[in-house]
């Protein structure tokens, strides 16, 4: 587990808030992570292949929605739940088969997860720590804000977020992941890397959505 950055994905990992959310820190009229109950999205997983130096489709595909809202310490949450499926084999990076939730909610950028910790912020610069290791720290930074990317889903304008660990001395390990999330969509696009690896063993690209 050392050689591995671990990634908040989809799971998928994924968007903030609606102007029905009660959280008195958020904008009303925003909602850069479309947090609105009903909403869907779909993603694709592609693993590089040495051989070709292409992505493969692994056949594995992540359908993420937002269920219902729960409260907890008078903040909003959406609840998040994503369903996978193709991966009988268990392919490294991708999601196991199955159901999984997750709460979050926005706050002045901040995509916060129920137990405070931050999986995405639109508008903060600074380096923010995400794991802390005796021989590496892996920091999460927002590089770019209006960073055109293109998946299956169409070309989206959106923000761009690197993934990246420093060792003990200071020096950059190979490895870099990347997140881009899109003003009113959400998670466009995110990446599973070993830090010893520069290029990502795992992409994973929106397929498809449905946005009320």
């Amino acid at each position: 587990m050392k050689q591995i950055f671990y990634v908040c994905v989809f799971a998928f990992l994924l968007s903030s808030c609606s102007s029905s959310d009660s959280d008195n820190n958020q904008d009303p009229e925003s909602n850069f992570y479309a947090l609105t109950v009903g909403n869907e999205w779909t993603y694709k997983n592609y693993k590089y292949n040495q051989n070709t130096q292409n992505y493969d489709d692994t056949g594995v595909v992540d359908v993420i929605s937002i269920v219902n809202t729960e409260e907890i310490n008078g903040n909003t949450y959406f609840k998040f739940r994503r369903f996978t499926t193709g991966n009988e084999e268990g392919i490294t990076f991708c999601n196991p088969n199955g159901e999984h939730f997750e709460l979050l909610r926005d706050s002045l950028g901040y995509l916060i997860r129920d137990d405070g910790s931050i999986k995405y912020a639109n508008n903060d610069f600074t380096p923010r720590t995400i794991n802390v290791q005796d021989f590496m720290t892996i920091y999460d930074q927002l590089i770019d804000t209006d960073r055109e990317i293109t998946v299956e889903a169409g070309t989206f304008e959106s923000t761009y977020t690197q993934r990246y660990a420093l060792m003990s001395d200071g020096e950059q390990t190979p490895g870099l992941d990347h997140y881009y999330y899109a003003d009113g969509l959400g998670l466009i696009y995110d990446t599973t890397s070993l830090v010893t690896q520069d290029i990502p063993s795992i992409v994973r690209r929106l397929d498809s959505y449905s946005i009320e």
